[in-house]
């Protein structure tokens, strides 16, 4: 069913993928976590209190260590941005803290892996493009965000792309539909829903690619390996999520499966029968074209990358 996990060797390691000094900004969060836990060499990856992203001075001073602990290690430093202000429909009320850590938290990165010479991999979202469309999306799409988050996550994506062409060597990577062990998800809260009700509805007429963080941080890992050699990706904007689409409805009824649970307790609902305060894109899927061509490991079928999620932490992603 689709593309299969990025190799490891026997002891868990990515083949291929070299020892990094590495910064993780959000390191404390659903992406953060599986970054820090699944990488090798040198790691730091400091949560939202020990590095405010919007602070440009600490922002500097994590850059500056990471290149200190980099020449002391031997290894090439990258910065990985995960941190975001990631509440959706919070985001609409708290516009000028969205766009502070979406879009001004890159900025200082950009600018600061500029001046000290390293690599940055921004993390970005599906919701900078409305939904408009029955195709995946490509990366040279036009984006047309329809809620607070996803325009402060574009405005993240142009501050990355306006410092790169003052020479900064920056990735940004869309991703989608995030789950794991760490954090609140759409996994956890079906697995409790399952628990507390008899039936539910979940939405039916929104469609996008569900991700394992597990799979997206070695994913990421793999292009921030490739970003500090000979061979990094010309393209500077990528794509990368679980193989396939489903819509939440169809997600439901998979963690259903997995919980042993019977599906068709799930019952699919519109949109409209279920008003948040920020729109979502009615189909989100983005294509992975871009990521392929570069040489990089496609992420598996999201229904495979599920199953392997509970086998992997099921105590966790129940509760």
């Amino acid at each position: 069913m689709g593309t299969v996990e990025a190799p490891r060797d026997a002891g868990g390691e990515l083949i291929g993928v070299a020892d990094l000094a590495l910064l993780v900004s959000g390191g404390r969060g659903q992406l953060g976590s599986d970054l820090a836990a699944r990488a090798s060499g040198y790691v730091h990856a400091p949560g939202s209190a020990e590095l405010d992203v919007t602070d440009p001075a600490a922002v500097a001073d994590a850059v500056d260590a990471l290149v200190a602990a980099a020449r002391a290690e031997g290894l090439p430093p990258v910065v990985v941005n995960a941190a975001a202000y990631a509440a959706v429909d919070a985001a609409e009320e708290n516009e000028e803290r969205a766009f502070a850590v979406n879009a001004q938290g890159p900025w200082h990165l950009a600018c600061a892996c500029l001046r000290a010479g390293v690599p940055l991999v921004h993390v970005s979202t599906d919701y900078v493009f409305s939904g408009d469309t029955d195709r995946p999306y490509r990366t040279d799409d036009s984006p047309g965000p329809r809620s607070v988050y996803g325009r402060s996550k574009l405005a993240g994506e142009r501050a990355v792309h306006v410092v790169a062409e003052y020479g900064a060597r920056a990735w940004v990577v869309r991703t989608a539909w995030l789950y794991g062990p760490s954090g609140g998800n759409f996994v956890k809260t079906m697995a409790r829903l399952e628990r507390e009700r008899d039936k539910l509805s979940v939405v039916d007429d929104q469609t996008g690619s569900p991700t394992y963080t597990a799979d997206l941080a070695d994913g990421l890992l793999a292009l921030a390996a490739r970003v500090v050699g000979p061979d990094a990706p010309a393209q500077r904007l990528l794509h990368a999520t679980g193989g396939g689409s489903t819509t939440w409805y169809g997600f439901a009824r998979a963690v259903f499966e997995e919980l042993g649970a019977d599906p068709d307790r799930v019952r699919p609902c519109t949109t409209a029968e279920f008003p948040r305060p920020a729109p979502r894109p009615a189909y989100s899927v983005l294509s992975d074209d871009a990521w392929r061509e570069a040489g990089l490991p496609p992420l598996r079928h999201w229904r495979d990358a599920l199953a392997a999620a509970f086998a992997d932490h099921g105590p966790a992603l129940r509760g």
